[in-house]
């Protein structure tokens, strides 16, 4: 008799668990969008759950899940360099996102290796992997580093960290040596002290500096570069002299842009998917067809609507269930979003836009997975919120 008893009472417990939650969530932010599930998607809270939300770098998650899928998480970026008679250096960017300078270091040593240590007669770059005319929704042209210009040959995120000392222009990262157009554009921007620039809008700029900051690699390796450095298409027939294979997978790169919520990366990753699946140049079309026909195979085609995969639209449309599938099927991999102190979980934020999303470890359920979002520019309520879904379920 008295085991029957302990074994209903036993029965009954997480219900005043789950009250207990959804009351001090309400109390929290009774405005907030709070929807939690277990592993086998059962729902542990769901406030304003019906409501579409703009999901801000949140939409990470899709894009990283939609790569996982695609291209694998072995994939490698690569970069090929093509050597002509009279000692002229073709450049074809494959849109490697992670082409900074540590990496360019290391490409040099092997680029020079690969053909010797005679003056190369010039650098042309050819970029023609991305369209000329590629706009991402909700890229500004502005200074900030987070409006960087997507590009199949850029270094450095397409960015420019620099720093005045005295009256002249000094690079302002050791790894990376100053250029001429890193010099002129700085001072263009009008920073007046240490700061990372864009090079936002303007294919042209992007291009050159990329082969300016090779150059200097190259010359650092031991090698040189003579000649100038212009734009134009590798000359049919030519055989590759070398091809750079991103040292870091797809994973490592993935964990990057998670972690450290880079847009450049996630468009740069998010129109690979594209590019891969329905061939060269890339475009966001081509991406937002692979993605649409993925999402609405896993039943998603009206709860996630992605116009971009960065997150820096606004366009972009997620509901809570939807995102809730997507941390399901991204959860084999969910190691890639967390940070030093071992939670996993993704930010976004734009101006009255706070999200959170992710996974929750719990005493009673298990891995939750959990979105949240709210409105205003106040962002600790959302991991206030993390955790009182964490200590009450």
């Amino acid at each position: 008799m008295w085991s029957r008893l302990l074994f209903i009472a036993l029965l009954l417990l997480p219900a005043p668990a789950f009250a207990d939650v959804k009351e001090k969530v309400a109390a929290l932010a009774p405005g907030a969008l709070v929807y939690v599930v277990d592993a086998q998607g059962n729902e542990l809270v769901a406030q304003n759950a019906d409501k579409p939300f703009v999901p801000a770098s949140v939409t990470k998650l899709v894009t990283a899940w939609l790569a996982l899928e695609t291209l694998g998480k072995d994939y490698r970026f690569e970069t090929r360099f093509y050597l002509d008679a009279r000692r002229t250096l073709f450049v074809h960017g494959g849109g490697d996102p992670f082409l900074v300078s540590e990496e360019l270091a290391q490409l040099s040593r092997e680029l020079v290796a690969a053909t010797g240590k005679a003056p190369l007669t010039g650098i042309v770059l050819d970029a023609s992997y991305y369209p000329a005319d590629l706009r991402i929704p909700g890229i500004e042209d502005t200074n900030e580093s987070y409006n960087a210009l997507n590009s199949a040959l850029a270094v450095n995120f397409n960015t420019i960290a620099a720093a005045h000392r005295g009256k002249t222009i000094v690079s302002g990262e050791k790894q990376t040596p100053i250029t001429p157009l890193a010099i002129e554009q700085f001072r263009k921007r009008g920073h007046k002290g240490r700061g990372r620039i864009s090079l936002a809008q303007d294919p042209a700029l992007s291009l050159q500096y990329a082969g300016e900051l090779l150059a200097a690699f190259i010359e650092k390796s031991g090698g040189g570069v003579k000649g100038p450095i212009t734009t134009g298409p590798v000359p049919a027939g030519l055989k590759p002299v070398y091809v750079h294979r991103q040292s870091r997978p797809l994973s490592q790169l993935l964990h990057e842009l998670l972690v450290g919520s880079n847009n450049y990366m996630a468009n740069q990753i998010f129109l690979e998917i594209g590019g891969r699946r329905l061939g060269p140049p890339v475009s966001l079309d081509k991406s937002l067809k692979v993605a649409n026909e993925m999402l609405a195979a896993q039943g998603l085609a009206q709860s996630i609507h992605l116009e971009e995969g960065s997150g820096i639209s606004r366009a972009n449309h997620f509901t809570a269930r939807g995102l809730a599938k997507v941390l399901t099927l991204l959860a084999p991999n969910a190691d890639l979003l967390k940070h030093a102190k071992g939670a996993a979980y993704k930010t976004g934020t734009l101006d009255g836009v706070r999200t959170l999303a992710g996974y929750a470890d719990t005493a009673t359920h298990g891995t939750a997975r959990f979105v949240i979002s709210l409105t205003g520019n106040t962002g600790a309520m959302r991991f206030r919120l993390m955790k009182a879904i964490q200590s009450g379920l």
